[in-house]
Order: structure tokens, then sequence, then C-alpha cells
């Protein structure tokens, strides 16, 4: 720990709504390995042991969507509290890509996108229709009307056939096979090795912009059965475009994950993906209401109680004599 003593009576107070920034305007995500990461009494910090000493390099946690920790990395409960009241996504990746999520959405965050998602997800018509959305956007062609979910499992199969071996051909990998074993991680090829790495970036940036819209990471409309089947969903839409054809670029590479996920984020600068990703959402759950307009700084002032009729009522408001009267 570095600077004055700290004061036993003093308390981090946790920043407002207002005072963090738009998911859109966020750091897409930094990734860290082999340090140990703390906080002190001027922020969170990661400490870096070399030959010289101990390097203390401060982070812009307010303003990071995205921590994720490689092997060797190291967090003191300071700090992950931290980073929890900023709603940074904390993603601890091992060498094999596996991986847990951590996070935290602020207290007063309208359920406006929730109930939006729960709503499609419950009806079997509603939900067939966001599947199709998603596919449509996905590869920018439409699904044949009558289209059931195992056709679209089908038409996917195929595109993504396709595209694999076209980005194969391209670089003269011919016959290329995907292939995920975190038992057998050394022994794959550079191309699988970043597209892993790339995808588990990709997976943290998504699930980010998830919980900043206060959606549910686990109600998806094509995966299912995991705690983040919706990240998958929404990851989904954009691997051909950003982690597909980078991990086939980086096929000679002597340290395809590091690589990966150093291009990655360089990509990201182009793309702008974090508020495109709120954005695609929205119109996914609820295509005839206008998106980009939303604010996840904008707290709800008051919990509302439910009401078959009008939908909501006010909440902190005594409805005894009209119970009576009923």
């Amino acid at each position: 720990m570095t600077g004055a003593p700290r004061d036993p009576k003093a308390r981090l107070a946790a920043p407002s709504l207002a005072m963090l920034p738009r998911i859109g305007d966020s750091l897409s995500f930094l990734y860290l390995d082999i340090v140990r990461v703390v906080q002190d009494d001027t922020g969170v910090c990661a400490q870096i042991t070399t030959k010289r000493g101990t390097d203390t390099v401060y982070l812009p946690t307010a303003a990071l969507s995205c921590l994720l920790l490689g092997p060797g990395a190291s967090i003191t409960t300071r700090a992950l509290a931290t980073l929890a009241r900023h709603g940074t996504t904390v993603i601890c990746t091992g060498s094999g890509g596996v991986r847990t999520y951590a996070a935290i959405t602020p207290e007063g965050l309208t359920t406006t996108w929730l109930e939006h998602q729960a709503t499609a997800w419950a009806d079997p018509q509603k939900h067939l229709a966001v599947a199709i959305r998603m596919y449509e956007y996905r590869f920018n062609e439409t699904v044949p009307d009558g289209a059931t979910i195992e056709r679209l499992r089908g038409l996917e199969g195929h595109r993504m056939k396709a595209l694999y071996r076209l980005l194969a051909q391209r670089h003269r990998l011919t016959p290329f096979k995907r292939s995920y074993n975190p038992e057998d991680w050394d022994q794959q090829d550079a191309v699988n090795q970043a597209l892993s790495s790339a995808n588990t970036c990709l997976y943290g940036i998504v699930h980010a912009a998830i919980l900043a819209l206060g959606c549910s990471p686990a109600l998806g409309f094509v995966h299912q059965g995991k705690q983040h089947a919706f990240v998958y969903d929404i990851a989904d839409l954009y691997k051909a475009e950003l982690t597909l054809p980078l991990a086939f670029a980086l096929h000679e590479s002597t340290h395809p994950e590091a690589d990966a996920r150093r291009k990655l984020r360089e990509q990201l600068r182009l793309f702008r993906l974090l508020p495109r990703i709120v954005g695609d959402i929205q119109r996914l759950l609820a295509p005839d209401e206008k998106s980009g307009t939303f604010d996840e700084r904008k707290p709800t002032r008051l919990v509302h109680l439910w009401d078959p009729k009008t939908g909501a009522v006010p909440a902190g408001v005594n409805y005894g004599d009209e119970d009576e009267a009923a």
C-alpha cells in the first residue's frame, strides 16, 4: 500500500448513478495477468513485480466496463468491492479459457428492459420472433415465412460452415475444424486458441452491456441451460464480423491468445461496440419502440406495484380505503 495512513472511520462512498459514465462511453475491457490488484487511498491499482521492484498502475474503474483477470492475477476484497460499486464486470480467465463471472447492477436501475426480455422469453411466439430477428440481423437475410426454431438451427449451421470454409480457403488452412477443449489447450492450433481468447473478451463486453441495461444474462432465446445463455445469444451477432476474421488472420501467430486480445481491443475503438450492443438488444426485444434513447444512469425514482389492468400503480401509497370500498 502507498500513501498516507487511512482514517479507520473513513468510508468509500458509492458513486451515484449520475456519476457513472454511460455504458457506450466506457472503455471496452482491460486484461491483466501476473499482477496483484489492490485498493489504496487513491484508487484501485495493479501492482506488477519486476526486477526493478514493484510498479503501480492505477485502473480507470469508473470508466471500465469489463476487467479480465488472467493466470497469476489476484485481487483484494476492497478492490473488488470498488469495482462492484462502479458496475464493472469482473471475469477470471484460466489458461484454458475457463471463465467465471462476477458483476453487479446499480440498485436504482429500471427494470424496463428486463421486463421486455422476460415477456418475450416466456411467450413461445414472441420467443421465436426474437430468435428470428437475431438470425436476420446476424446474417443479413430474411427468414422464410413459417420457419421453426429447428429450421433456424439448420440455416445457421449451413451459414457458419460456409463462413469457416471461406476463411480457411482465404488463409490456405483447409481443412479447418473448430475445436475448444480446455483439457487439451496447448495442442490446439493458433486459430482455435485465438478464437477462444477473442470470444472470451467478447463475452465479457456483451455481459457488461446486458447488465447495464438491467437484462438477465440467463434468459437466452437460442441458448439455454446456463447463467450466460443471453450473453452467448448476443455475442453470436458479432463473431462473424469481429472474432472469426481476427482469429484466422492470426494463424501464424506464436502468441495467438495475447495477440487476439490486443488486436480485438484495437478493433473495438473503430467499431464502437458497446453502444451498438445496447441498441441491438433494444431492437431485438422491443422492435416497435424507439431505440437509442436509453440512459442506464437514469434511475427509477420509485418502485411500482403490478396491476393486471393498468400495468403499474404507484408504490408508497396506502390503498386501504380502496380495498375496503371494493
